[in-house]
């Protein structure tokens, strides 16, 4: 599943291309993803011009001109890809109509968006912008790792009331927004603590050093545009590179990267997740 860097990516590769531009036609291919679409949403869609885009946690949020936010959810499989606008000194025709191309807009600058699902594990949302708060998507969710709000008191407080061991209080999205499971085995790694320990058993000292380690393994990330696994792709159809970058997800039984360290990286099932650490090096 695509987590913040992935979003993050595809929300800036969109911005240069539908950022002010009105929607001039919706083509809505089947009734639903995960769950019904929005009622009339191809309707309440047309004519309108997005405000601005932006991310909220692992979901794209559009404002529309009209006084809604158009709310997207990539899932397991989801893409958006970009088509017919210039890309530097490329323009990307606009493709044959794909088995999986459920929702496709095309703009007033000619581009043209298509979210393409397989697995249809994805969402789309359509609510009044100022009820944002209120949304069944958005209301439980924490701070932003990037955001001013999100500082090391703040996570040191909320982390030491936690009997639970520390990966899985790094992927409550109600403390954090937009963890995934990918980036926090690597923070994790950076910060020497085992994601087996439970956040109580955690000095506060240890948990505020934490979170500049999620914003530069978060910024990286997103320097890379995102990690490429299986399905994510950025929105001009581009792989992601941090994959190449990894210290320890995914590459259970070798070395430990670690100068000096004699250690390899092992896997543990936690919550149904993988987390790669290093027995040595993370205690």
């Amino acid at each position: 599943m695509p987590e913040l860097p992935e979003v993050e990516t595809v929300r800036r590769g969109l911005v240069p291309v539908v950022q002010g531009q009105k929607i001039q036609n919706v083509l809505v291919n089947r009734p639903d993803l995960r769950w019904p679409f929005p009622k009339d949403m191809g309707k309440r869609l047309s004519q309108q011009t997005i405000i601005m885009l932006r991310r909220r946690s692992k979901y794209l949020l559009a404002d529309l001109s009209g006084g809604e936010t158009l709310l997207i959810h990539l899932g397991m499989s989801g893409r958006i890809l970009i088509s017919g606008h210039p890309f530097g000194t490329f323009v990307t025709n606009h493709p044959s109509k794909k088995k999986h191309d459920h929702v496709i807009l095309d703009f007033s600058n000619g581009a043209r968006l298509t979210y393409n699902d397989p697995r249809r594990f994805g969402a789309m949302d359509i609510f009044e912008t100022v009820k944002e708060s209120q949304n069944r998507f958005l209301n439980h969710i924490g701070p932003e790792p990037l955001g001013n709000k999100f500082d090391a008191s703040y996570f040191a407080d909320a982390a030491k009331l936690r009997k639970s061991p520390i990966k899985n209080v790094l992927l409550d999205q109600r403390i954090v927004a937009g963890l995934g499971n990918i980036y926090v085995c690597e923070i994790l790694y950076r910060t020497g603590i085992s994601p087996k320990k439970k956040a109580c058993d955690i000095s506060k000292a240890r948990l505020r050093k934490l979170v500049p380690h999620i914003r530069e393994v978060l910024e990286e990330a997103i320097m890379a545009g995102g990690s490429s696994l299986r399905d994510f792709r950025q929105a001009d159809g581009e792989l992601g590179y941090f994959q190449h970058s990894f210290a320890v997800y995914a590459r259970e039984g070798q070395s430990c990267p670690t100068l000096d360290c004699d250690g390899n990286i092992a896997r543990v099932t936690q919550s149904g997740r993988s987390s790669f650490f290093c027995p040595k090096c993370q205690k």
